[in-house]
């Protein structure tokens, strides 16, 4: 039986005890020879990284969740021994006292190409947004909070705009509303987010609408207020944010902004959005611009301005996270193998000189573990 220990997710806004635990998702097998999950920590006091270390060896561990209550983290990833039907894992690692993880389970997302996962409110089911074949899934965990079930899988058809990379569905993030009735995945290849019903008692997904962006989009991640009266959605292919105004579960866009400055013609894709703890602000990242954009939020609307476009201090920010306290965003730069911490000014939302990078290799997801025990 593994034991509950005390945790405290970044949006939960606690009391802070530097340094701060941090684990980083990579793709191995690139430029920087990463070989699975590795372990810093940050002192959100005076913006410094502790020594990187190797966590845990796996096979491509590039997005990475946690257990609420128990000292677990879960991974996309790929099997040691592939399975039969060569679709990817979800793994579940224990956290060690001393900062190490210990595999303790994997097992077949039921997809390929596995990208994103989210824990539903229960902690009994892991949805799965799977980009290679498009499918989007859910897998059942066992009350030790290990995998133990493929309980759905969501095969959509056709295609987009924007070929090669609009070739056929390829769900990019999966998100649970705070009811826990509903799972919402922006697929890139079909420029569309599908709305599915879920079901926590059997952890099955149900009918399905969606909200349509715009053509050649390429919805890629999203983020909604904390009342879910409003999603914003980072669309990689077209660079913008598409604003939507949540109408009891139907997302109604009411805006699309650029993420980049007016008049840049250089190749670029977007990859992260967030939305600041205390609401007024959201940040997105830009892949080849290699720039943050921060946006003012109109609370009643939704609608957003343009803040700034800051310089990330690497290329490629795959992923960033606004660190405990918001005073600092961390971002991660998949292709110069760093990770850089930007000062964050709560008032207006700026970003400051990113401080001296931090190597890791093929950093693709930033994840905080704050208030353990």
């Amino acid at each position: 039986m593994i034991k509950p220990f005390a945790l405290t997710l970044l949006f939960a806004a606690p009391l802070l005890a530097a340094p701060v635990p941090v684990y980083l998702g990579t793709q191995t097998g690139g430029k920087g020879n990463s070989q699975g999950i590795y372990r810093t920590t940050f002192d959100p006091d005076n913006g410094k990284f502790g020594e990187v270390t190797l966590a845990a060896t796996y096979r491509q561990p590039g997005f990475l969740t946690l257990h609420p209550e128990k000292p677990l983290l879960y991974c996309t990833g790929t099997p040691a021994t592939p399975y039969e039907d060569r679709t990817d894992s979800i793994a579940a690692f224990k956290i060690e006292t001393d900062g190490k993880l210990t595999l303790l389970k994997d097992h077949s997302t039921g997809g390929r190409g596995a990208c994103h996962l989210s824990l539903d409110g229960t902690a009994r089911t892991m949805a799965v947004a799977n980009y290679g074949d498009g499918r989007i899934s859910t897998v059942r965990l066992d009350a030790d909070g290990l995998p133990e079930s493929v309980a759905s899988v969501i095969t959509n058809t056709g295609t987009g705009p924007r070929l090669p990379r609009q070739d056929k569905p390829h769900a990019h993030g999966v998100y649970f509303t705070k009811a826990n009735n509903r799972l919402y995945v922006p697929d890139l290849g079909l420029d569309k987010v599908w709305n599915h019903a879920f079901d926590p008692a059997t952890s099955k997904l149900g009918e399905a609408t969606f909200t349509a962006t715009e053509p050649g989009a390429g919805p890629r991640h999203m983020t909604f207020t904390a009342d879910e009266r409003q999603a914003y959605i980072i669309d990689e292919l077209d660079n913008t944010v598409t604003v939507c105004r949540n109408d009891g579960g139907k997302l109604e866009p009411v805006q699309r902004i650029a993420t980049l400055p007016e008049g840049w013609s250089g190749e670029n894709t977007t990859a992260e959005i967030e939305i600041s703890p205390d609401g007024k602000f959201v940040y997105g990242s830009n892949r080849g611009h290699d720039s943050i954009v921060v946006f003012s939020r109109d609370a009643d609307s939704g609608k957003l301005t343009l803040v700034q476009h800051a310089s990330c201090g690497g290329k490629v920010p795959r992923h960033f996270k606004i660190a405990p306290g918001g005073k600092w965003l961390l971002c991660a730069h998949q292709e110069t193998n760093t990770v850089t911490a930007l000062p964050l000014d709560p008032t207006t939302g700026k970003l400051g000189t990113p401080g001296e990078p931090t190597a890791c290799p093929n950093p693709i997801c930033i994840l905080f573990v704050v208030g353990r025990k």
